[in-house]
């Protein structure tokens, strides 16, 4: 269980830092379509790759899984991923990357809100409450209080949500599909329906222009490795040994590790009244686990 709770944080870790990287590469003169398109691509390539090379060494004795998703719809769902990227980096671009983060951690309310509308599941009592505590640690670790209305980017904002609203479809998805599919395979697939939106969008001309053989190619790697190659085998591996509940628990770690980030790096102003509110938000996260955890719930380690 202990190596369990490792990958989770780590893969958590390893989410919670992209957003000051692509401060960082924003600050050497490159756009959203180079940030986005190059995660994307090295990505999608790193995957593939990572898997034909499992797939060589497989032993000829290993049970193929019975696959009844057609790979085109985990593709199609891969389209999600993609638009979270989007809109999370250009919302990275208009706000601090403290509040960025915190703009999409509001895929929790969203993700429930989601459910009643798709599943007619009504939310729980836990549920709600949590959500009041995100929305009033949201108002706090945002530093809105203390901000003139003028000095606020609605844009920023709106591209936070909106791409908070894309990470909860994506969550949704991603748990109905393809839950048969190799883990390894079912990511390369989903990155490569990431990648053809993202290419759709914002054409990939870093590929031709040379500004690979600066620095974005650093960036590009950096990201790829840990927005979209360790999290998911990191989670694939740790959530099954640490248990649903307390995984979830686990990567709301993401969070601090964000604005910590965005304090020590980018010397983004971060006030005790800002940490307050982001240790709301994560005590809301933990809120609707606290059942779980009651009828000792946490150490299970089947999943759905």
């Amino acid at each position: 269980m202990l190596k369990g709770v490792i990958l989770v944080l780590f893969g958590a870790c390893s989410f919670g830092i992209l957003s000051t990287f692509v401060k960082l590469a924003y600050a050497e003169g490159y756009n959203l379509s180079d940030v986005t398109g190059t995660q994307a691509f090295f990505g999608m390539v790193l995957l593939w790759a990572t898997y034909l090379i499992q797939t060589k060494f497989r032993s000829k004795e290993t049970p193929k899984p019975i696959l009844k998703t057609h790979w085109a719809k985990l593709v199609a769902a891969g389209a999600f991923s993609g638009m979270v990227s989007l809109c999370y980096y250009q919302c990275v671009k208009l706000v601090p990357a403290s509040v960025a983060i915190i703009l999409l951690m509001q895929f929790v309310w969203i993700s429930v809100l989601l459910e009643l509308i798709f599943y007619k599941k009504k939310p729980t009592k836990s549920q709600i409450l949590a959500i009041i505590f995100i929305l009033g640690g949201t108002v706090l670790a945002s530093g809105w209080l203390g901000t003139p209305i003028e000095q606020l980017n609605v844009m920023g904002i709106v591209y936070g949500l909106i791409s908070a609203l894309f990470y909860a479809s994506f969550l949704m998805l991603n748990g109905k599909l393809g839950t048969e599919y190799p883990v390894l395979k079912k990511s390369a697939l989903m990155i490569t329906g990431a990648c053809i939106i993202i290419f759709i969008l914002l054409p990939p001309h870093f590929l031709i222009n040379g500004a690979l053989g600066g620095s974005l190619l650093k960036w590009g790697m950096i990201l790829a490795v840990f927005g979209t190659v360790i999290p998911p085998l990191c989670f694939a591996s740790g959530i099954p040994k640490a248990g649903l509940t307390l995984s979830s628990i686990l990567s709301s770690v993401e969070l601090p590790v964000a604005v910590s980030m965005s304090a020590l790096v980018l010397n983004e102003e971060v006030s005790l009244v800002r940490w307050l509110g982001v240790a709301i938000i994560l005590g809301a996260m933990v809120l609707p686990n606290l059942e779980n955890i009651k009828k000792g719930n946490i150490f299970k380690t089947k999943t759905t």
